[in-house]
């Protein structure tokens, strides 16, 4: 990997917001020092819109054992990563996801089974607290692998010929497929407009660091080799049934770490499927009956797909 790594290195390293800054190192502080870098991504980074939100953070640290003084956390966080957390400060809120070093780059690589990380982190992200230069290295390398790993992986779904915007959307579109996610379709697009000139500069350095044979011309990615259709029906068909449990298990797990679960999951699935779930206070007494309650309904409804 080389050739998107400096523009993900000045990417990284844009100043976020003060107040962003300084949340990333209150959460960094949790968990001592096995804390290692603080990245920040989401809606909010592309909005710039911290009121009335929650702030999407990584907390990306040496080892689940130093991370926590609870055994059961490591070791929930080393069979399903990431643990989810709430946090609050000076008035913002936010939920952090924790993850070694060692496991966020293996789930921005090709090597990773789900696309839960590398499609997240194929758009915008900060570096808002590391611990280091060699920390900071580290980190960029995995980042790096995010956005070449999504277009690798999306490649055989898509046109032969097609223009930067498809290329992005359509990778992007097919990755909200692999989750159980609660936005409305054309998300992808969406994600692409908020930064149309980014997208753009990162197309080439990306294919080219994916390893596959295209060319861009005139705004059009020409891929020269024939796409395999069929070895990509199959593996998206994998990535689609192992995200959706893994959303699943990972939800009933934020039930145990994550205050206000339920009440955050009603807001987003409100907020982006006008889907009308009223949380009732039973539903917070027993968070995962309440989810297995609420998944038909949603489904059913076409809130999550």
């Amino acid at each position: 990997m080389t050739a998107l790594v400096p523009l993900v290195a000045d990417e990284l390293e844009t100043p976020a917001a003060p107040e962003v800054a300084d949340f990333a190192r209150a959460i960094a502080g949790r968990c001592g020092g096995a804390a290692q870098a603080v990245l920040y991504y989401g809606s909010c980074l592309r909005s710039e819109d911290l009121a009335d939100s929650l702030l999407d953070f990584y907390l990306l640290v040496d080892s689940y054992d130093r991370a926590y003084t609870r055994r059961w956390m490591a070791v929930a966080n080393r069979l399903i990563p990431p643990n989810v957390f709430y946090a609050e400060h000076e008035g913002l809120r936010a939920k952090f996801a924790v993850m070694t070093v060692d496991d966020f780059a293996h789930a921005c690589s090709p090597d990773c089974d789900n696309a839960s990380v590398w499609a997240r982190f194929a758009q915008p992200s900060r570096l808002v607290w590391v611990r280091g230069d060699a920390a900071r290295a580290r980190v960029i390398r995995a980042v790096a692998a995010a956005a070449p790993t999504l277009l690798k992986t999306a490649r055989p779904m898509l046109d032969d010929d097609l223009g930067v915007e498809a290329l992005w959307t359509g990778a992007f579109a097919l990755t909200y497929a692999s989750e159980l996610r609660s936005e409305r379709s054309g998300r992808g697009r969406s994600i692409f407009e908020a930064d149309p000139a980014r997208y753009t500069a990162f197309t080439a350095p990306a294919i080219a660091d994916s390893d596959l044979a295209a060319e861009l011309r005139g705004g059009t990615v020409h891929f020269r080799a024939d796409a395999d259709r069929a070895h990509g029906r199959r593996t998206w068909g994998k990535l689609r049934r192992r995200g959706k449990l893994l959303s699943m298990l990972r939800l009933a797990k934020a039930s145990f770490t994550f205050k206000g679960g339920v009440d955050y999951i009603a807001w987003k699935v409100n907020r982006h499927a006008d889907a009308g779930i009223i949380v009732k206070p039973w539903h917070r007494r027993f968070p995962i009956l309440a989810g297995l309650v609420f998944l038909p309904q949603l489904i059913r409804k076409g809130a999550i797909r």
